[in-house]
């Protein structure tokens, strides 16, 4: 029974899997920036509502997102992500292209699956992951909460795949300084330089640094450091990034970014408030028994498959992640060990190994979303060991 469901997941994905490829490279040869993949998201839609699909868009106040609802009776709810933005002067140097076009062709799989499962299916197209990143605002409105599992995929390179994509957490501040202005030359004295403070505020930080553990990253930029030389900078603003392996450790550089801002404000005699750059990303909740078992299917699948690599970034995955169980393989679209981010990489996106990989990726996603719609024990250690990972 087991080698004949598999057969009926390869044939599902075989008959769509066309489709997903001139999606994936119609979206390489048309890429579009965060919030302005219209065409993008429009195509998806096309696909999933000739399917089948019921579909809102736009969807939860972004335009190019989307919902796409296969309901298939009484039964839990499994929620299959899509990403389609580029990055500037690179494209799809982040295979979305590639990973997205796979997740439609999972929820296109899923389609001629109905007799296998019992239950929801939602395929959500979220855009914007590169800059503020849309699973944020989605998570925060309760999009994800009633899912048994939320899954989508990652392009990597260098042949080998990993069942989970581990995740920093991340908060970015604008700092903004106030002081005094006054003529630099003739009367300094009656200035209080809002940029001197804005200094020894990053000052205050790389002083910190020696005692940061491996995993905190803290990076600044001066947005605005005064208008003339010849004036004492009244107004100053900082933005500052800052990374931690989990949500609890962020909190405690949030303190201590917070007190340099104070410290440097009351030393040079100047004013310091802050705001949110954008919302916080969060780090991953990772869920072993969802790990394991997506080791298992990608191994049965021919894949290479290792351990999850240290969290080296950021994603919006990971807020979703602490809504329920989730889950975002990195699956190996080249066997170069080509970097994200790179003309190179979007070019990739493109050759026959790539297109083979999101045809497996695809197989992997809907391996386990019958997994967990049809068997009730997986889903409650899944959601057991979400509910002790997310808490700790």
């Amino acid at each position: 029974m087991e080698q004949e469901i598999s057969q009926r997941i390869r044939n599902g994905v075989s008959k769509h899997f066309n489709q997903a490829k001139a999606l994936s490279d119609d979206l390489a040869a048309h890429p579009e920036l965060s919030n302005e993949e219209f065409e993008s998201s429009r195509k998806i839609v096309e696909l999933l509502k000739t399917a089948g699909f019921e579909v809102e868009y736009p969807y939860q106040g972004y335009d190019t997102a989307f919902c796409a609802r296969l309901d298939n009776g009484d039964g839990p709810h499994a929620g299959i992500l899509v990403e389609y933005d580029a990055l500037p002067d690179i494209g799809h140097g982040c295979g979305h292209n590639l990973h997205g076009s796979l997740s439609v062709l999972a929820g296109l799989a899923l389609m001629e699956l109905r007799e296998h499962f019992k239950g929801r299916v939602s395929v959500i197209g979220t855009p914007a992951e590169e800059e503020k990143g849309a699973k944020i605002g989605m998570a925060g409105h309760g999009v994800f909460d009633d899912m048994a599992v939320a899954m989508m995929m990652h392009s990597i390179g260098g042949g080998v795949c990993q069942p989970n994509m581990d995740a920093l957490s991340l908060r970015c501040y604008v700092m903004e300084f106030t002081g005094r202005p006054a003529h630099a030359v003739a009367a300094p004295w009656e200035g209080r330089s809002a940029l001197a403070a804005a200094r020894k505020f990053l000052d205050l930080i790389d002083a910190r640094r020696e005692c940061f553990t491996p995993d905190i990253h803290v990076n600044g930029i001066i947005l605005d450091g005064g208008k003339a030389t010849n004036i004492i900078p009244a107004h100053a603003e900082i933005c500052l990034e800052f990374r931690t392996d989990s949500m609890k450790k962020l909190k405690l550089v949030d303190e201590m970014v917070l007190k340099c801002a104070k410290a440097a404000a009351m030393a040079l005699d100047c004013e310091v408030s802050w705001r949110p750059g954008y919302a916080d990303f969060a780090s991953m909740v990772r869920v072993s028994s969802l790990e394991d078992e997506m080791t298992t299917i990608l191994r049965n699948l021919g894949a290479t498959v290792s351990a999850v690599s240290p969290p080296l970034a950021s994603t919006d995955m990971g807020n979703v992640s602490y809504r329920c169980p989730a889950i975002q393989p990195l699956i190996a679209i080249t066997g170069e060990p080509l970097v994200l981010h790179t003309v190179e990489f979007a070019a990739a996106t493109l050759k026959s190994q790539a297109h083979e990989a999101m045809a497996r990726g695809a197989e992997a996603l809907v391996t386990l979303t019958l997994k967990v719609l049809g068997d009730e024990g997986f889903r409650k250690k899944i959601h057991d060991d979400f509910i002790r990972c997310r808490d700790v």
